[in-house]
């Protein structure tokens, strides 16, 4: 049976999803288009609800294309949607950790999870004001990876696994010096685990957080910064450079 009415109870779901209070509330989220189910399929996530567009083809509740389409986040709209649960880790983990502290762009905190996925990295821990992973532009631009790397709440950087390292632009030591082969912090990651942590691109870390910091490096660059999600690509990196044998 195809959906043809705009006031389907389900497909009000998929509107009201688009507001995080209502995934905090319901304890789901939305994926939209092809690739991103198929890497949730490959994964082994279960869609609470998967829909198609009429004629399609694809698997799901067939709906009428210009519905489906006005319920979708994509300026383009989408020709497959699913409904997932939300899924925190218990806590952040090693061996390699990517920490965000205000990183407001749901952009840059989706394409950190890819960068994550990319490098292996174990975890990207969610600190304080940083955007919901969760939400329809973090998803998208994690193109899948919310699907493969375990995602923490962390309200402090005690819960963080190993060494932690803080980016912090103009200052400390060079990240490639400081993630040198034979470094004192690459014996640390064999042995502890560590955890990167990243500002956002204007504000930076905050102060207090940095002294608390067992390192501090800068990236350098010719410019004054990075956004959050090209400083997370690059310092991962530098870092897996010095990966455990």
């Amino acid at each position: 049976m195809t959906i043809t009415s705009s006031h389907n109870d389900k497909l009000k779901t998929i509107r009201k999803l688009q507001a995080k209070k209502e995934r905090e509330r319901t304890g789901l989220f939305v994926a939209e288009g092809e690739d991103l189910l198929a890497a949730a399929d490959a994964a082994g996530w279960v869609a609470a609800d998967r829909f198609c567009s009429a004629g399609s083809g694809l698997d799901g509740i067939e709906v009428e294309p210009g519905l489906l389409a006005s319920v979708s986040a994509l300026g383009s709209g989408a020709r497959a949607i699913g409904v997932y649960p939300v899924r925190w880790a218990p806590a952040a983990a090693g061996p390699l950790c990517v920490y965000l502290h205000g990183v407001g762009d749901p952009g840059n905190v989706g394409t950190v999870l890819r960068s994550a996925q990319a490098f292996g990295a174990s975890c990207v821990a969610i600190g304080p004001d940083t955007a919901d992973p969760f939400g329809a532009k973090a998803v998208r631009a994690s193109m899948g990876a919310i699907f493969d790397v375990a995602v923490a709440k962390v309200r402090s950087i005690d819960a963080l696994p190993g060494l932690t390292i803080a980016l912090d632009p103009g200052q400390g030591v060079p990240l490639p010096e400081l993630c040198g082969i034979g470094s004192d912090s690459a014996t640390q990651f064999r042995t502890v685990g560590l955890s990167l942590l990243i500002g956002a691109e204007r504000e930076g870390l905050p102060a207090e957080l940095i002294a608390r910091a067992d390192r501090h490096a800068h990236i350098p660059i010719a410019n004054h910064s990075l956004n959050a999600a090209m400083a997370a690509t690059v310092a991962l990196y530098e870092v897996t450079r010095m990966a455990p044998a």
